[in-house]
C-alpha cells in the first residue's frame, strides 16, 4: 500500500507541475508576437492537456486520486512570464527564455521521479515518463532554434 501511495504522490507532484505547463504555455501563446511562436505554445499546451491525461490514468491505475489543479508555484511563474513580457523590449525572446527555464525545471522533476532509489516503477510507468520527458526536452531544442532565429 506505501509504495502505490508514494509512487502516486510522486506522479501527482508532476500532475501539478503538468498543469502548471498547460496553463503556462497557453498564457505565452497569448502573448507571443510570432504566428509560428504562438503556434509552437498552442501544440504544447495540447501535449501537456495530453500528459496529464496519462499521469492521472497511471495514477488512477495505483488506485489513488489524482490532483485536480496546478501549484502555487506554477501560478507564481505564470505571473513572471507575465511581468516580465511588460518591460521587456523583444516579448517572444523572454517569453522563450521563461518557456527554457521551466522546461529545464520539468526535465529535472521527470528525472527526480526515474532516478528514484526508494522504489521501482512499473515498466509501464517508466516508459511513459521517459517518452515524456523526451518530448519536453524536444520542445527545449525547438525553443532554443525560436530563440536564436530571433535574437
Amino acid at each position: 500500500m506505501k509504495y502505490t501511495v508514494e509512487i502516486s504522490k510522486k506522479l501527482n507532484e508532476l500532475l501539478e507541475r503538468t498543469y502548471d505547463a498547460e496553463k503556462g504555455f497557453k498564457q505565452v501563446a497569448e502573448k507571443a508576437n510570432n504566428e509560428a511562436i504562438k503556434e509552437f505554445f498552442e501544440n504544447r499546451a495540447k501535449q501537456r492537456y495530453d500528459f496529464g491525461h496519462e499521469l492521472k490514468k497511471e495514477i488512477k491505475a495505483f488506485g489513488q486520486d489524482p490532483d485536480k489543479d496546478g501549484s502555487t508555484e506554477g501560478t507564481l511563474h505564470r505571473t513572471w512570464i507575465n511581468f516580465k513580457s511588460l518591460f521587456s523590449s523583444n516579448d517572444d525572446e523572454a517569453i522563450l527564455e521563461e518557456v527554457r527555464r521551466g522546461e529545464n525545471e520539468a526535465i529535472e522533476t521527470y528525472n527526480d521521479i526515474l532516478n528514484d532509489k526508494d522504489f521501482v516503477l512499473p515498466p509501464s510507468t517508466e516508459n511513459m515518463l521517459m517518452r515524456q520527458r523526451t518530448m519536453i526536452r524536444e520542445t527545449l531544442k525547438t525553443a532554443d532554434l525560436y530563440e536564436n532565429a530571433i535574437s
